[in-house]
């Protein structure tokens, strides 16, 4: 058991001060898992423990409590409600036998008045008790928000993951019809090998996203002109088969930069793809660059509709999409991932009249 003196509330006090502090308490037993007071009840004394363990609890629902802290010997409760005059806003619970020094309300802001060491160990004692809770506060509100994004997270990647697997079902059982022939065996095939590179795509930017910013970026020196030339001729069959036309209204700089080849390719990529979903039956995507202060500005711009104003401020965040029926919502968030990997910036911009336009900009070798 501990004397009122290892009490925090009343440290630095003198004997003649505790000896007053004694004649005002009483000493009380509760034995485990009765009340000590409940939320609600007046706020009618001042508790310290003497012996045991109490846990403060709040009601969070019309059957639970949550315990909000866990008191043991030398510890104080109670004091909220005493000196707010209001009632009290927890229930405190003996976690086990529990003996406990009790100071009437009245007796206590009274020896608070008299001994202002007191007020000033209380104020910060309480501080204290708010820091804490406030630190255990985040954390909770940090984690519940982890849950809730792994959450969507596992619903975006089971739906977009649906679909595909659907279709390569779907095809697989017409190969094995007793009607297919081999021509459209042939059709089955190609639109399952369709599917397959959809999977993979879509495997690819969760890979990406979950493999986290700050990973080493393998720099290679490249021709940036030629890089890009490469990679919109590899873009160009597949998205005129969807209706849409690229123009280069500039040629991208022949100069060398650094770059991973391999993720600088993702990120037109998704660009060029986000572009063509926006335009789903024909349209156009135009690529303008320019040098700026040492920087290679590279530009996209379509013909669709524009960026939705309901996104417009959440575009690069992680599964933010808008009108779209496929994708994970991560490719934008990736694309941005990447180009800061390279020490550069990307943003959007959208015009009356015109299209999304996304620009990127990657520094110059020195």
């Amino acid at each position: 058991m501990v004397s009122l003196s290892a009490c925090k509330l009343f440290d630095g006090l003198g004997a003649t001060e505790l000896n007053t502090l004694r004649g005002l308490c009483r000493i009380e037993n509760f034995p485990a898992g009765r009340e000590i007071f409940r939320e609600g009840d007046p706020g009618d004394a001042v508790y310290v423990i003497r012996a045991g363990s109490v846990e403060i609890a709040a009601q969070v629902g019309a059957d639970k409590r949550q315990v909000v802290s866990k008191l043991g010997p030398g510890d104080f409760f109670g004091e909220m409600a005493v000196v707010e005059f209001k009632p009290r806003s927890a229930t405190a619970i003996a976690a086990e036998p529990v003996v406990v020094y009790r100071i009437p309300a009245g007796e206590m802001l009274t020896f608070v008045h008299q001994t202002p060491d007191i007020a000033v160990n209380m104020m910060r004692q309480i501080s204290h008790r708010l820091r804490e809770f406030n630190v255990r506060h985040v954390n909770e509100i940090s984690q519940a928000e982890q849950l809730a994004l792994v959450g969507r997270f596992a619903r975006s990647i089971i739906h977009d993951l649906k679909n595909p697997l659907s279709i390569i079902g779907l095809t697989a059982e017409m190969i094995n019809s007793a009607n297919s022939t081999p021509e459209s065996r042939q059709q089955a095939v190609e639109r399952i090998r369709k599917q397959v590179e959809r999977i993979n795509g879509l495997v690819g930017e969760i890979l990406e996203f979950a493999q986290g910013s700050g990973q080493a970026v393998a720099l290679a020196k490249v021709n940036y002109g030629k890089f890009v030339r490469h990679v919109i001729e590899e873009l160009r069959t597949e998205l005129e088969l969807r209706g849409i036309a690229i123009h280069l209204e500039s040629e991208p700089p022949m100069m060398p930069v650094n770059v991973d080849p391999a993720r600088l390719q993702r990120v037109f990529h998704n660009l060029l793809n986000n572009a063509a979903d926006a335009m789903p039956s024909s349209g156009v995507v135009m690529l303008r660059f320019t040098l700026k202060e040492g920087r290679i500005i590279t530009e996209i711009e379509d013909t669709g509709p524009g960026i939705a104003p309901e996104i417009a401020k959440r575009l690069f965040e992680p599964f933010a999409t808008f009108g779209k029926k496929e994708g994970t919502g991560l490719g934008l968030s990736i694309c941005k991932r990447i180009i800061e990997d390279h020490q550069g910036r990307i943003w959007a911009e959208s015009k009356p009249g015109r299209g999304a336009i996304f620009i990127f900009s990657l520094p110059r070798p020195k």
